[in-house]
């Protein structure tokens, strides 16, 4: 398969790396400084082109990718405000194709399962309040981070007495500490992290006075999400639409 790839930090380099290993060609890799290559016969001749930049050139990047005919997977977060309703329409009624997830890690699609069966679990048993923590690495400038958000609407869908998720607290790298994790009842209040170069770690706990019950994901390295989005590209190549984990991963 032919893969362009948007984004060349620390992720794009080890997409390009997995995607090797695993017997795909680069056809084109685009950064902030070569942004004329999206013209280019390479870019175009691309099946997928994996993105992974910012909130800021997300959207602009799909829209530039769709213009040439190639399919995008993009694990990029924050744009889904502004341009998500577009983006709909554009994968709906132009054929246009986007795999978008805010968390490409098996591991994370499995833990999402869990997490969605035990909020259903969670409605005979008012008594166990839930919570949320997500943990990142210093660089991270978002928060809560996609996942975690993400994780926090699977609770809302499923668990009768949510309706909505909050900032909770934030602890910043020299351990200061702002916001608070008191809300609603019908609220879930989701704190944050920034300490050294964690991969993501994301902590779902239902307490209560006789007990707790925790579930957690910790990534050990960014591989887990690089080949997961080198997987979301194989699959994206032969489907069409708005695709996410749950069309790839039928749990």
């Amino acid at each position: 398969m032919k893969i362009a790839i948007i984004g060349y930090g620390k992720m794009g380099k080890m997409i390009e790396q997995i995607a090797i290993g695993r017997g795909h060609d680069i056809v084109s890799i685009i950064d902030t400084d070569n942004q004329q290559d999206f013209d280019s016969e390479a870019f175009a001749s691309a099946d997928v082109a994996i993105e992974f930049t910012n909130p800021t050139a997300a959207y602009g990047n799909y829209l530039k990718a769709f213009a040439k005919g190639v399919k995008v997977v993009s694990g990029s977060t924050g744009w889904m405000k502004d341009h998500g309703d577009d983006v709909r329409r554009m994968c709906a009624e132009e054929g246009k194709t986007l795999f978008w997830a805010s968390n490409f890690s098996v591991g994370v699609a499995i833990f999402s399962a869990v997490n969605r069966y035990l909020a259903k679990i969670m409605n005979g048993f008012p008594q166990y309040s839930v919570s949320m923590e997500e943990t990142h690495h210093v660089h991270k400038l978002d928060a809560p981070s996609g996942t975690a958000i993400t994780l926090a609407e699977e609770i809302i869908d499923n668990l009768d007495r949510k309706d909505k998720w909050v900032k909770g607290t934030l602890t910043a790298p020299d351990g200061t500490l702002t916001g608070t994790d008191r809300c609603a009842d019908d609220e879930i209040a989701i704190n944050s992290i920034r300490r050294g170069e964690v991969p993501g770690i994301h902590t779902v706990k239902y307490d209560s006075e006789a007990d707790c019950i925790t579930i957690t994901h910790n990534a050990h390295s960014r591989k887990g999400f690089a080949l997961g989005a080198v997987l979301a590209a194989e699959y994206t190549k032969d489907h069409s639409g708005l695709l996410t984990i749950s069309d790839m991963f039928k749990f």
